[in-house]
């Protein structure tokens, strides 16, 4: 079976999917394991939690340039890991 890639006439298969999810658990730069990839009609969705705007961009930045012909969403929501600016007083 081969795997042809063109350019936007069906759903990405499981093979791209499976390759995805592979790059985010092993590219070294990325290496995260907590992001999902799921189909969604013509495009794929990354979904999970990161640290940082700045992480989730450098995600998205590698998966697409590795994927130029594949339709990403992300829905990566960041998580607060810094301590908060301002003290909290507890009674």
């Amino acid at each position: 079976m081969t795997h042809q890639r063109d350019s936007g006439a069906g759903p990405p298969d499981e093979y791209v999917e499976a390759e995805i999810q592979r790059l985010l658990a092993e590219d070294p730069a990325v290496a995260e394991q907590g992001i999902t990839v799921v189909r969604r009609e013509r495009a794929l969705v990354l979904y999970g939690e990161v640290e940082s705007p700045h992480r989730r961009d450098e995600i998205l930045r590698r998966v697409s340039e590795r994927f130029p012909d594949v339709p990403i969403t992300s829905d990566i929501g960041v998580i607060r890991a810094q301590a908060p600016t301002e003290i909290e007083q507890l009674p």
